[in-house]
């Protein structure tokens, strides 16, 4: 009786591939990295009997019909590794092919056979026969080598010949180069990969309003006034200005000075209020400007080595034009009104959520992509995305893939302080960036348990964070009138540990903490009221924020974020860790000191077989922030960090 199916079943396929690494959620989303990176695949490959199996890694352009092949090779008992380096962005598929490998199973098996004392003429025969498959796949310069081989192979007077090549494993070469590759199996579905370009895992980030760029008291600023930033902030090796939300912002029950629920007629509201007589998100507010003004400051940012990312916030004030032409996208109460969003017990007054779950979804979803393409088409190819958690996860996997798909370069960064696995779920649907909780991890103990949670599990392979001391919306407490040593310690630690970070630029710049009483916002915020800032300003953060962005693109060491080891010190308040490129042989020692009042001393342990370095060796360390150089000795060497002085020290390791 015939199987049914019996195509379908592979009958032949003798290998069995499983547990392959790195796989999000059984291949449901891709894996990320960025252009130039290294995937490394692993698997767990085995076959009944005692036959050989062997393996290769697979790996494509999404769309693209032909595989590129690499081999893996056994980490020791049925665990396999293999590895393809991708060149550029997009979707890509990788998967794993294994088969039951005969000239191998044939060589191994022969080769004991004759360390037995067996005669082996019928296996000469057989290794001949494979042999002359092998040939069929091999270059001519090789082909009249294994001609010669089966000659011997097949002649009874060159019987000690012959096993004399097996015993000595003269054949493996060919059978390693040219693998026969016979009723292989392959891991389906295949696995993805997205490749993002270099910025979506490095970049130094500064946050402004544009409004607040003015340089007199009661001017509202404009992009022409920001233009005029741009040559400070590239001075400060800042990557991305990030502007909050630019379009017209509505009056119906607009919000005063610390967020107030009654506005003065001059005050000029809060931005994420978007929408009013003059447009919607895809208009400008006036007072800052065209839209002419606003591409002509994406060209200057760009001149500058600086990328422009915009806020895309889906929600809409009263005024919207959105209300009027499409209320079926809101939610309407009982008696008439729209119900505005709340987050209890906190209201928001001035703002309309959007109802995902209108009937009208299709035309919605299409809209709002509209918005993205449209700044997209006017120079902007990063997004800051406001609460994407308070939205349809849904839409979010559609529209990301949606505007990838047309431009593969543009960058999403969700701002989604929520639950861990509604962070991580953002980020596997698409996100090609999270905010994180670095701003509430205070203690060594909590900055190294974070670390390790971000760098070591399956989170490395799609979850990027991007670290945040504050934001507009987070003064945290332990930062609030603090001392100058606590600014210039988070700003480091959150540029050394993340490969992308950011700050809250001129409030945290010029330590600008004052807060609202017993909570984690600022007093007289910008959110509300625009402000005046002395840009000309200098301080010694200032200074270290100029240097730290000068180290950071002068090592590879720190454009990654998951190659962090932390090192011993017998202090609660020293946090060590050290940074590594192996590709560059760049090693950078980062050590802070937690505490912002008191010095502190301490013995730090750097494992030097990381480094290169013998125990006992003697090398240098160069502090590239102060250039003072020390020579060390041995694995424990003693550090005293003054906070009145500095409280850090990124030193590069330089061996002798």
């Amino acid at each position: 009786m015939a199987i049914k199916n019996a195509g379908a079943i592979g009958g032949k396929e003798r290998a069995i591939i499983e547990n392959i690494t790195p796989n999000i959620d059984g291949g449901r989303f891709p894996v990320k990295r960025v252009e130039g990176d290294t995937l490394t695949v692993q698997a767990d490959i085995l076959t009944d009997g005692h036959d050989k199996v062997n393996a290769c890694l697979l790996y494509r352009k999404a769309g693209l019909k032909k595989w590129e092949s690499n081999p893996m090779f056994s980490l020791g008992g049925e665990r396999w590794q293999g590895s393809f380096t991708v060149d550029k962005t997009g979707l890509w598929e990788y998967t794993v092919q294994a088969w039951v490998d005969h000239p191998i199973s044939w060589n191994y098996d022969t080769k004991r056979k004759i360390e037995g004392w067996q005669e082996v003429g019928v296996e000469l025969q057989q290794g001949a026969l494979l042999i002359e498959e092998l040939l069929k796949n091999a270059p001519k310069k090789d082909q009249a080598d294994l001609k010669k081989v089966v000659s011997i192979f097949r002649n009874p007077k060159n019987y000690e010949q012959a096993t004399q090549m097996v015993i000595d494993n003269r054949l493996m070469p060919y059978f390693q180069k040219y693998p026969l590759i016979q009723n292989p199996s392959v891991y389906a579905p295949y696995l993805q990969l997205r490749v993002d370009r270099k910025k979506a895992s490095f970049g130094a980030w500064y946050e402004l309003f544009p409004r607040s760029t003015a340089d007199k008291a009661g001017k509202h600023g404009t992009f022409k006034d920001t233009i005029k930033q741009l040559p400070r902030l590239a001075d400060l090796g800042m990557d991305v200005l990030y502007l909050p939300p630019i379009h017209p912002i509505g009056l119906a029950h607009r919000k005063g000075k610390n967020n107030s629920t009654t506005a003065l007629p001059d005050e000029p509201g809060c931005p994420w209020a978007i929408g009013g007589k003059e447009g919607g998100h895809k208009d400008i507010l006036p007072e800052l400007g065209s839209i002419q003004d606003f591409r002509a400051l994406v060209k200057a940012a760009n001149e500058h080595g600086i990328e422009i990312a915009l806020d895309y916030a889906l929600q809409c004030s009263p005024d919207h034009p959105y209300v009027k032409e499409h209320p079926q996208w809101f939610k309407w109460r009982p008696d008439g009104t729209v119900q505005y969003a709340e987050n209890p017990p906190k209201k928001y007054q001035d703002v309309l959520p959007i109802n995902f779950e209108t009937e009208d979804w299709a035309n919605l979803w299409e809209e709002l992509k509209s918005v993205l393409l449209y700044w997209i088409g006017n120079g902007v190819k990063i997004f800051r995305v406001d609460n994407p958690h308070t939205k349809s996860f849904r839409f979010w996997e559609w529209v990301i893939t949606e505007v990838q798909q047309l431009h593969p370069d543009v960058i999403f960064l969700a701002e989604a302080f929520t639950s861990p696995a509604v962070m991580k779920y953002l980020a596997k649907a698409g996100f090609t960036q999270s905010y994180t909780y670095y701003s509430w991890r205070e203690n060594k103990h909590e900055l190294m348990q974070y670390m390790e949670e971000l760098t070591k599990g399956e989170m490395k392979d799609y979850f990027r964070p991007n670290f945040w001391p504050n934001t507009p919306d987070i003064n945290p407490f332990y930062l609030q009138n603090g001392p100058e040593p606590l600014f210039l310690t988070r700003f480091f630690m959150a540029a050394t540990l993340s490969s992308s970070y950011g700050f809250y630029g001129p409030v945290y710049e010029f330590m600008a903490s004052e807060p609202m009483p017993g909570k984690e916002e600022y007093i007289d915020s910008e959110k509300y009221e625009v402000r005046l800032w002395d840009w000309s300003r200098s301080n010694k953060l200032t200074d270290l924020i100029r240097r730290v962005n000068r180290i950071r693109r002068e090592n590879a060491a720190m454009q990654q974020t998951n190659n962090i080891t932390f090192c011993r010190v017998e202090n609660d308040q020293l946090l060590a860790y050290l940074k590594r490129d192996e590709a560059t042989q760049n090693f950078l020692l980062c050590i802070v000191n937690l505490d912002p009042r008191q010095s502190q001393q301490g013995f730090v342990n750097l494992p030097l077989s990381l480094v290169g370095l013998v125990p006992e060796a003697a090398y240098m360390v160069t502090d590239l922030i102060t250039g003072a150089r020390y020579e060390w000795r041995g694995e424990w060497n003693f550090v005293d960090l003054n906070p009145d002085f500095l409280p850090v020290h990124c030193f590069r390791i330089e061996k002798y």
